[in-house]
Formats: structure tokens, sequence, C-alpha cells
């Protein structure tokens, strides 16, 4: 059964006075940093010069030094960079100032468990993973609750390392609605699987097969690009609200017994097969050193793979009906 912790289970004093520098203002980093000003935290931002988000940070009140300036200051260093800088960022501009009783945080536990950083011994690092966007965990901690999220220690060199992390995710609104206690693994792992084949590489696929099935068939691809792709987000947000049983209340009983009956014949065992190979592949670390061991040739090969997508039909088709729909002008 899961621990989750709630407000009360986290104390905001475990972080007072000491200088948490939240290094990258893009998502997660720029709406972490400002609900954790909002809360009451000593907060400084740690950017490269030059950057397009340093007068941005500044205008919205907080102080902005060079990434390695910003290393030093800190008492609690918060890595928030794409998961692809952390290891040269971490290298040349953290290592050398993460010294002895100083925090290292993430909100992702991909490079710390496939050894792509290795913090010192005498150090503690801690993760709290939001399950949404930046912008939600903003949006919702202005309302007064927040998104739920993951929170792991990996290193707890001071015995208060499991604090620190329920008070930097209560600092950001998240032991409002709960969070849920993990390892910096089974983070890592699931994510990674759950992006791959389900949320990002599963829903695209089978979007795209289903459009293209129906195409081929001689079927209008604007009605094909409602059946399999706009009505995706209504039986999402169906499934948001009331899980899988009240998503099967909402549609016709025509629409249930054929998904019922027919989905596991297109999502059958030799798919969950092929689940499992993709999680072995993460597990092994197959993929980090695939997706990491040359960046430049990562970014590129991701690059040429995105520019493909966009040449899929349905994008084409998408673009119209959302015009149509007024969704995009």
């Amino acid at each position: 059964m899961a621990v989750i912790y709630k407000d009360g289970d986290a104390d905001l004093s475990v972080l007072k006075g000491k200088t948490i520098a939240v290094l990258g203002y893009g998502s997660q980093g720029r709406h972490q940093a400002l609900n954790l000003k909002d809360s009451g935290m000593k907060v400084i931002i740690g950017l490269k010069r030059g950057s397009p988000s340093w007068k941005r940070a500044e205008d919205e009140g907080l102080k902005v030094f060079e990434v390695a300036e910003a290393s030093k200051k800190a008492d609690f260093i918060i890595l928030l960079v794409p998961d692809v800088q952390q290891p040269e960022v971490y290298r040349k501009e953290i290592a050398p100032y993460l010294t002895k009783g100083k925090m290292l945080g993430f909100s992702h536990g991909f490079n710390i468990h496939f050894g792509l950083i290795k913090p010192p011994k005498d150090v503690d690092v801690i993760m709290v993973a939001p399950k949404s966007p930046g912008v939600r965990v903003r949006e919702e901690y202005l309302k007064g609750y927040g998104v739920p999220a993951l929170v792991a220690v990996y290193q707890d060199h001071s015995k208060k390392a499991m604090n620190e992390a329920l008070a930097w995710a209560k600092a950001i609104g998240s032991t409002r609605p709960g969070v849920i206690e993990t390892t910096f693994k089974e983070e890592a792992e699931t994510d990674i699987f759950g992006e791959q084949c389900v949320l990002v590489g599963g829903l695209m696929e089978l979007i795209k097969t289903g459009f293209e099935v129906l195409t081929e068939s001689g079927y209008q691809p604007e009605l094909a690009y409602f059946e399999v792709c706009n009505e995706a987000k209504l039986i999402m947000d169906l499934i948001f609200q009331g899980g899988m049983e009240g998503m099967l209340r909402g549609v016709s009983d025509t629409a249930k017994y054929g998904g019922l009956v027919y989905g596991p014949k297109v999502i059958d065992d030799e798919v969950k097969a092929k689940m499992y190979l993709v999680l072995d592949n993460i597990v092994k670390g197959n993929f980090a050193k695939e997706w990491m061991s040359d960046p430049e040739e990562s970014n590129k090969r991701l690059k040429a793979l995105m520019k493909e997508s966009s040449k899929h039909p349905i994008e084409k088709t998408g673009k119209e009906i959302r015009h149509l729909m007024g969704q995009e002008r």
C-alpha cells in the first residue's frame, strides 16, 4: 500500500532560512520557484548568462545568477534543466560547489538512477516530482490547492532528507492533495515506460494507425480524424474525472459493448509482451545509454523524428479540423 503524506506531515521550517537555488526557469523551474517564493522560501535562480528567461525571472521578483554562482550560494540546489543537459551542468557548474551538508533536488529520477550524475556521499539527494506540467503546478497553487507529487530520498546524509523533501513538496502546494513516497528507481522507470508505451508513443501510434486504417479503406480523412483523434480527448476527460468505470457510464451501450469485446483483440497479449520488452530495455539502462551517450547526436535524431512525424497525413487534416472548430486561427 502506498505511503501518502499530507500537509500536516510536512514542516516548512525545515527549509526556512536556507537559500534555495532553482537551476532552470522552464516549465517546472519557473512555476516551482514562484510557488517556493510565495511560500516564504528564500529562492534564487541559476541560468546561463544571456538566457531569455533571465529578465523574466527578475521581473517576477527573483534574484538571478549564473548557474555556478547560484550553486555556490545555495544550501539547497534544485536541478530543473532538461534531462539531457543535467550531467554536463552538474559536472561543470554544480559539483565544485556541492559541499558537505548541502541538498541536491530533482523532479525526475532519471540521471541519478541511471548513474549519469553521482553526487558525493556527504549531501542529501531528494526528489519531488509533480504529476502535471509546471503551469498546472502554479495554477493549482494559486487556487489554494496543488497537484499531487511523488517524493523520494536517494541519499540521506543528514538523516532529515525525507523531512526536507516533504517541506519542498509543501512549499509548492503538493502536500495539499497529497504526495506518494517512492524511490528514484521506481519513478524513473515507470515514468519512462508510461511515456513510451502509453502516453506519448503508444497513444500517438494508436491514433495514427486508426487514422490510416480508416482512410486507406476509403473513409474521409475528416471523419477519421474526429473518430480516432478529436474524440480521444473527450474520452480521456471522462477517464480523468471518473476512471474507466466513469467513462463507460458516459458512453453509449454500443460503445461499451464494442469497446469491451474488441479492444482486447487489438491491444492483446502480443502488445503486452512488446510492452514487457520496452520495460526491460528501460530497466537494463539500454534506453538511458541510447538517449544520453551522445546528446548532440540524440538531439539530431529527435529533430529528424519530429520532422518525419509532422508529415503524417493526420497532421494536415488535424490543422484543417482545428481551424474549422476555431482552435487554430
